[in-house]
C-alpha cells in the first residue's frame, strides 16, 4: 500500500447510505492543486475532522467521465472566455458502485454550483467512449431540454476523463472532500491522451461559507485555491489547435507544481 493508502484507512468510515444526507447539489466549490507527494500530509492532517467514504470496503473510487460538448465546442468556449454562467454535461459511471448517471452542472453568476442528474444504467461506456445512440430513453432527451440550454442531438462526446477518487465528509457532515489522483484525459477529436500520475486536485464543496476544516489545513501549507475544470484543461492539453489563452497560466502552474522535487 502506498503511504496515502496506508493514512486513508486510518479514517473513520461513512457508507454510500450515510451521504445521502451530504448530497450538495447546490454548492460553492474551491478547489486545490497539489502533488501526490503532499498527498499523505494532507490527510494525516485532516484524519480527524474527517470521514472516508468506503465503498465495499474500498475507499479509493474509479471514476469513468465522457463530457459532451457542441460541435464548436460551446461549453469550453464560454468558459474560456469567462462566461460566468455555464455548464457542463457529462456521463459518469461510478464504477465501485456500479452506477452511471447524466449530470449536468451550472454554474451562475453567482458562483454557486448546481447539479442536476439522473441515472441511466442502459447507457454503458463502451470502448474508448460512450455510446452516443440518437436512440437513448426519450427521458435523457427531455432532461437535457428540460435542464440545460442544448438539444441532445447538438452534443457528441468530445473527452473522456479518468481518475481514481478519495471522497471524504467533515464529522458536521456540512462539506464533502473529493481527492481526484492518476488523471488521464483522452480526446475524442483529436484522439491525443495526456496523464498526469503526479497531479492531484482537491476539491471542497460546501453549501455556504460554513466553516472548514480543510481551509485551514490548506492555509497552514500555504497552499492557495486555484479555479481549475478538468474538462477545460483536459481539453485544452488535448486539443493543440483550440484557443486556449486563458487556460495557459493554470497549465505551466501545473506543470511547474509537478516539476518540484
Amino acid at each position: 500500500m502506498t503511504d496515502y493508502e496506508l493514512l486513508l484507512a486510518q479514517f473513520e468510515p461513512i457508507s454510500l447510505e450515510e451521504m445521502e444526507s451530504v448530497k450538495l447539489m447546490n454548492r460553492i466549490d474551491t478547489k486545490f492543486v497539489v502533488t501526490i507527494r503532499q498527498l499523505p500530509l494532507i490527510l494525516n492532517m485532516a484524519k480527524h475532522d474527517y470521514f472516508a467514504q468506503e465503498i465495499n470496503r474500498q475507499r479509493l473510487a474509479t471514476y469513468d467521465t465522457v463530457y459532451y460538448d457542441t460541435d464548436s465546442l460551446d461549453m469550453y468556449i464560454r468558459h474560456h472566455d469567462r462566461q460566468l454562467v455555464r455548464q457542463k454535461i457529462r456521463v459518469r459511471q461510478y464504477v465501485d458502485s456500479d452506477l452511471t448517471f447524466l449530470e449536468i452542472k451550472r454554474k451562475n453568476n453567482k458562483g454557486r454550483t448546481k447539479k442536476k442528474r439522473i441515472t441511466v444504467p442502459g447507457f454503458a461506456l463502451t470502448g474508448d467512449i460512450v455510446g452516443h445512440s440518437k436512440k437513448q430513453d426519450i427521458s435523457v432527451e427531455d432532461f437535457i431540454a428540460q435542464k440545460s440550454r442544448y438539444t441532445w442531438d447538438s452534443i457528441s462526446p468530445k473527452l473522456r476523463t479518468c481518475f481514481r477518487r478519495i471522497t471524504l465528509v467533515n464529522k458536521q457532515k456540512t462539506e464533502r472532500l473529493t481527492i481526484d489522483l492518476n488523471l488521464t484525459w483522452e480526446n475524442e477529436l483529436t484522439g491525443l491522451k495526456k496523464t498526469y500520475p503526479d497531479l492531484v486536485i482537491v476539491e471542497l464543496k460546501r453549501d455556504g461559507n460554513v466553516p472548514s476544516p480543510m481551509l485551514g489545513i490548506m492555509q497552514t501549507l500555504r497552499i492557495t485555491p486555484l479555479k481549475i475544470s478538468k474538462y477545460c484543461v483536459g481539453t485544452a492539453l488535448t486539443s493543440p489547435a483550440l484557443k486556449r489563452n486563458r487556460f495557459k497560466a493554470k497549465i505551466r502552474k501545473i506543470e511547474k507544481l509537478l516539476a518540484t522535487k
